[in-house]
């Protein structure tokens, strides 16, 4: 079961705070192992839009596999204004860090890791009015500019607002597997990227925002599946179609066919077994290829 924190700062922004929450709430949901918890220095706490929240004030016991998340909150000058927090808070904020777990900020929560020391050194991101206010704050930080969120030895910080859910559909990828997280963004009817330093989506998420019931279907028996053989005539029976309808509907809604979209995803999961040291053999053969001649083809045909 991996525990998520959520630091509540005075003044914080609703969203960004409802954003994440929801996002691992519904992969719980979806039968993953989270569980929601809130934690502040004080039970009631203001937000910036007029609604106050109840939190603990005792830190849980926390695990490696735990994650705390800091909410961004509205102030003038923009990061300056979350007044005083308790030494004590920093601590615990550094303390899970160094005990291996991640620690993550929204908006202008990006400053709380900052005065824990976390950010020193390492790249990070926040909303764009106020990237150089902390750019100033901590020098010794990387302020990654116009992307959504940035993860740097497990430190990750988001942009603001709706990019926290980005954010935590790219943790829930991480620790779920991307098929999850494509199941509970459709659950939250979102349209996410999954890599924030990046500009391409992913195919499991790039490829849902559309409206056919029958080209969700096929491509949750897809994604299920990928690594495996995948006649067209199984996939349309799964959705009660025949193969010809099927392939017009996927078509028409995604712009592929059911196997390149298959491709695609075998593709995406080898280029990431090959970043994280696989050889080009293995990763073929784990993603489902005889042999890695049709990666190789597959690879060529990106664009640079």
């Amino acid at each position: 079961m991996t525990r998520v924190i959520f630091l509540l700062i005075p003044g914080l922004h609703l969203l960004d705070l409802a954003g994440p929450a929801q996002a691992f709430g519904t992969a719980a949901g979806l039968g993953c192992g989270y569980e929601l918890a809130y934690v502040a220095e004080q039970e009631d706490v203001p937000t910036a839009q007029g609604l106050t929240v109840r939190a603990a004030t005792a830190w849980p016991a926390l695990a490696e596999d735990d994650l705390i998340i800091v909410p961004g909150w509205r102030a003038r000058p923009a990061i300056a204004g979350s007044g005083p927090v308790a030494a004590a808070t920093l601590r615990a904020l550094a303390a899970h860090h160094a005990n291996g777990g991640i620690v993550a900020s929204v908006c202008a929560g990006a400053d709380l890791l900052g005065r824990a020391g976390l950010l020193d050194g390492r790249r990070c991101t926040t909303h764009h009015d106020i990237q150089e206010e902390l750019a100033r704050r901590y020098p010794r930080a990387t302020v990654i500019r116009d992307v959504l969120y940035v993860i740097d030895e497990r430190v990750a910080t988001s942009a603001g607002i709706a990019s926290g859910i980005d954010l935590a559909l790219h943790l829930i990828a991480v620790r779920d597997g991307p098929a999850t997280a494509a199941r509970t963004a459709r659950e939250m009817v979102v349209y996410a990227r999954r890599n924030g330093d990046e500009q391409q989506a992913s195919a499991m998420l790039r490829h849902r925002n559309h409206l056919s019931d029958t080209a969700h279907h096929a491509q949750d028996h897809i994604e299920a599946g990928f690594a495996g053989p995948l006649p067209l005539a199984e996939i349309a029976g799964k959705c009660g179609v025949s193969g010809r309808t099927l392939t017009r509907r996927f078509t028409e809604a995604t712009g592929l066919t059911p196997l390149r979209y298959q491709q695609l995803l075998r593709l995406e999961r080898a280029e990431h077994l090959i970043g994280h040291g696989a050889t080009i053999e293995a990763a073929a053969r784990a993603v489902g290829f005889q042999d890695a001649r049709m990666l190789r083809r597959l690879r060529n045909r990106q664009p640079a």
